[in-house]
């Protein structure tokens, strides 16, 4: 019993060494750049050998993979619940405020990707974000929808992400820009929404 007991307890220090690693190199990678962090260097900031670091991640790559992972993975679930909910407004509704949670749950990622167009572009994070995207899009975008309403679909969702990048640089409550954001991405979804059902009701 307390062997088992210990190896959870020895399971989620492991795991918290991991987050720290993740955290810090984050840290690291949005400061001075991706290509500019050595593995040495996350080693140096955390106080750790380079041995140990090795131990959870073998590249630099590796330690961006699974932040995006972990970090994307409300957003995978969202995904999964979409595909199996009635094509409704509601369902469309949730999906974009649940996507804008995952976004501000994950901003420090998102930040980075956003700053590191090019780096994210050759690594696997931005195939496996664009994979996510379009199963987005899938689900918010109806199939008889016209190419004004696909348009919103898509606008919606970089409404959300422009509301990161952008409303950083205005005064007031982040809260509040978050809820405006999602707002106005709501009206795009609805109005596209609606434009689908009108399309199909005249056919």
């Amino acid at each position: 019993m307390g062997g088992t007991m210990n190896g959870t307890k020895q399971q989620r220090r492991r795991g918290d060494t991991r987050q720290r690693i993740q955290d810090v190199a984050l840290e690291l990678f949005a400061e001075q750049g991706y290509e500019k962090t050595s593995l040495r260097e996350i080693a140096e900031r955390l106080d750790v050998t380079k041995a140990a670091l090795y131990y959870h991640f073998k590249t630099k790559e590796e330690i961006l993979v699974s932040i995006f992972e972990d970090l994307s993975r409300p957003l995978e679930d969202l995904i999964e619940w979409g595909r199996e909910q009635p094509h409704t407004l509601e369902t469309k509704q949730k999906i974009v405020r649940g996507y804008s949670e995952a976004l501000a749950g994950a901003a420090p990622l998102f930040r980075f990707m956003q700053e590191n167009q090019a780096t994210v572009r050759d690594l696997r994070i931005g195939e496996l974000f664009k994979t996510r995207m379009f199963g987005l899009r899938d689900i918010l975008m109806d199939p008889e929808a016209d190419l004004v309403d696909q348009v919103r679909c898509i606008s919606a969702l970089f409404t959300l992400h422009a509301g990161m990048f952008v409303l950083r640089d205005l005064e007031g409550d982040p809260e509040e820009q978050r809820a405006a954001v999602l707002e106005v991405a709501t009206d795009l979804i609805t109005q596209a929404h609606r434009g689908a059902e009108g399309a199909q009701s005249r056919s």
